[in-house]
């Protein structure tokens, strides 16, 4: 059983569901990389995405492509990413952590090598944006193969087809985005979701994570009476975008702290 999957069976037998927060792996800096992992682990973090920085971020809204843009200026590549988990990895040996991103810098690297590297670093899951399922067997099947879970991303779109393509080799989790269009805009739409999921649940044997539009302790806390856990992504680097660079660790653990104590209730 992989970590990712450990953790979240270990939550649901204790009737506690996950949190998952993300943000963009080098911003605000890369020194606070590995301090903020350790904060957000503090906060009640159960796994941690981290954001590959990427040049064109299609599926992100304004938050998260400017974070991905200042981590860029600082010049963060995926080489420095897979070494801030290799030193997150030193102190913390049970936290997952999902690497977030587009295929263009793994496909830089070459497949096997990134899986072969992500492994040595102690990542423990990928999701890649703009891999489609019927693009991603082989990568899924290298990456079982390693001990690592491929996540894969639904939409309210998603049809019942692409659903049931996804449940063949999805593993960890899923992560439904329950708004369309980009990251962190809009309005949640509880319906919308309370609709959804029973439809991936019908394919899909995997825990469901939802996230997109989830900004404080009562948004969570409603989408996770229908989920298995929750993702919150763009409000984090809103509060590193406010706060002070050397109060940007104790500002993210605050907050979480916050969604925790929200979904433990």
């Amino acid at each position: 059983m992989s970590r990712i999957q450990n953790t979240l069976t270990e939550l649901a037998k204790q009737n506690k569901k996950g949190l998952i927060p993300f943000f963009t792996a080098g911003d605000p800096s890369p020194e606070l990389t590995v301090p903020l992992m350790h904060a957000l682990v503090a906060g009640g973090a159960d796994i941690i995405e981290l954001g590959v920085p990427f040049s064109d971020p299609m599926a992100d809204g304004p938050v998260i492509q400017r974070a991905s843009e200042r981590a860029l200026q600082k010049g963060v590549s995926l080489r420095h990413v897979l070494q801030w988990v290799h030193e997150f990895r030193s102190t913390n040996q049970t936290t997952p952590v999902v690497l977030m991103g587009y295929a263009n810098p793994i496909e830089h690297i070459g497949v096997d090598a990134f899986i072969a590297q992500a492994k040595e670093a102690g990542v423990d899951g990928v999701l890649v944006v703009d891999y489609p399922p019927e693009e991603s067997e082989s990568f899924a099947a290298a990456m079982k193969a390693n001990g690592l879970d491929t996540i894969f991303l639904l939409a309210p779109t998603s049809t019942d087809e692409r659903i049931e393509k996804i449940g063949k080799i999805a593993s960890g989790y899923v992560y439904y985005v329950s708004l369309t269009g980009v990251t962190g805009a809009g309005n949640l739409d509880l319906d919308g979701v309370a609709a959804m999921i029973p439809r991936i649940r019908r394919h899909v044997k995997v825990p469901v994570g939802v996230g997109f539009g989830i900004r404080d302790g009562a948004t969570a806390k409603a989408i996770a009476s229908m989920s298995d856990a929750v993702v919150i992504g763009s409000r984090i680097i809103q509060e590193l975008e406010k706060a002070a660079p050397d109060k940007a660790a104790a500002a993210v653990q605050d907050f979480l702290s916050g969604i925790r104590q929200a979904l433990d209730e």
